[in-house]
C-alpha cells in the first residue's frame, strides 16, 4: 500500500491501494471541483471533500467525515469492506445497492436522497427522499417527503410520506408518519423495544416477559393533531407504549438495549471498547461495531430468533403493580 501525505491535483484524485495519511480537501478554488474515485484497498484518515466520490470496490476505510458537493456512490458490483467512521454529508445524493459488500456508515448521514442497500447506519438518517432495502439503521430515519423501506430494523422513523413492504423491525417504542402508512399486503411490523437484545447479542436466555411484538398499523395507530402558530399538522403514530411499558411488565435497565445501541452509534467517539459481561461461552462480549452489525442482520434475516411477547395487559395487573 503506497503512503500518500499532501494530495493536490485540480482536475480529480484516483486512488487504488493507497494509505492516505491526513485528509482530501480542497486548497485552491479549483480543487472544489474535483472528484474522488477510489478503485480499491485504500484507508483515508482524515477528512474528504468532493464534487463527487465513488467508491467502486473495497477493502475501503475513512477516518473522517465525508461531504460531496453532488453524489456520493458506491458501485454495484463492489465487494469487500466499506467502513466510514464519521458524519456522511450531501448536497445531493448518496446510493449504493450493492449486494456484496455491506457499507458501514458509523455516524450520521445527511443528503437530499438516500438510497441503500444491505447497509448498516450506526446514527440516524436526514433527507428529504429515503428508500432503505435490507438495512440496519440503529438511530432514527427522518424524512421530509418520503420514506420507503423493505425489510428493515431502524430506530424509529418520521416522514410526512411512508411506505413499507416486508418485515420492519422498530428498535424504541414508536414511529411517525404525516400521513397514513402505505403498507403492502404482505407487510408487517414489529417492535423490538422489549427484545432482551443484550442477551441475545451474548448468547444468553433472555429475560422473561421480553420478546418481541407485532404491531398493527390500524390499532396500534393513533392520530395526533400538533399546531404551529395558527397551522395545524396531522400526525400519525404507530406505537406500543400503550400496550406494554405501561404495565411495568420488565425492568428495561436490564436489557440494556440502549447501552448496546448507544455504545455502538459512540464507537468512533469512545476512548475504550465497551461490554456486557461474560456471554454464553463465559468470555467478555465486547460491543464492537462489525460484530453489532452482524448481530443485527442475524436479527433481520431470522438466523437470531427473538421471543415472542402478546404486549396484552390487564388493568388489574397495572393495580397489583402499583398497589
Amino acid at each position: 500500500m503506497k503512503e500518500l501525505k499532501v494530495i493536490s491535483l485540480e482536475n480529480g484524485v484516483i486512488l487504488s491501494e493507497n494509505l492516505v495519511k491526513g485528509s482530501i480537501l480542497p486548497r485552491t478554488s479549483a480543487e472544489l471541483e474535483r472528484d474522488v474515485l477510489i478503485q480499491n484497498d485504500t484507508i483515508v484518515e482524515g477528512a474528504v471533500y468532493a464534487r463527487k466520490l465513488e467508491i467502486q470496490n473495497g477493502d475501503v476505510e475513512i477516518l473522517g467525515a465525508v461531504f460531496t458537493k453532488l453524489e456520493f456512490h458506491i458501485s454495484n458490483n463492489a465487494k469487500g469492506d466499506i467502513i466510514l467512521r464519521k458524519t456522511v454529508a450531501t448536497s445531493d445524493s448518496l446510493v449504493s445497492y450493492a449486494r456484496d459488500c455491506r457499507p458501514m456508515f458509523m455516524a450520521d448521514i445527511n443528503g437530499k436522497t438516500v438510497k441503500l442497500c444491505n447497509a448498516f447506519v450506526a446514527g440516524s438518517i436526514f433527507a428529504d427522499e429515503v428508500i432503505l432495502e435490507d438495512c440496519i439503521v440503529l438511530g432514527g430515519v427522518f424524512a421530509t417527503a418520503k420514506l420507503t423501506m423493505k425489510d428493515c430494523i431502524v430506530g424509529t422513523f418520521n416522514a410526512k410520506n411512508v411506505a413499507v413492504s416486508g418485515d420492519i423491525k422498530l428498535l424504541l417504542p414508536s414511529a411517525f408518519s404525516g400521513e397514513e402508512m402505505q403498507v403492502t399486503s404482505e407487510a408487517r411490523l414489529f417492535n423490538l423495544s422489549l427484545a432482551d437484545l443484550g442477551a441475545l447479542y451474548k448468547g444468553t436466555p433472555e429475560m422473561e416477559n421480553t420478546g418481541i411484538i407485532e404491531m398493527n398499523t390500524y390499532s396500534d395507530e393513533q392520530e395526533s393533531q400538533l399546531f404551529e402558530g395558527d397551522e395545524k399538522v396531522l400526525v400519525h403514530c404507530y406505537s406500543v407504549v400503550g400496550k406494554v411499558l405501561a404495565a411495568d411488565l420488565v425492568n428495561l435497565d436490564k436489557l440494556r438495549n440502549h447501552f448496546l445501541i448507544g455504545a455502538t452509534a459512540l464507537g468512533s467517539q469512545l476512548l475504550k471498547t465497551y461490554d456486557l459481561g461474560v456471554d454464553a461461552n463465559g468470555e467478555l462480549c465486547e460491543i464492537i461495531p462489525e460484530k453489532v452489525a452482524d448481530f443485527f442482520f442475524n436479527l433481520l434475516h431470522g438466523k437470531i430468533q427473538v421471543r415472542t411477547l402478546e404486549g396484552s395487559f390487564s388493568i388489574q395487573e397495572i393495580a397489583q403493580r402499583l398497589s
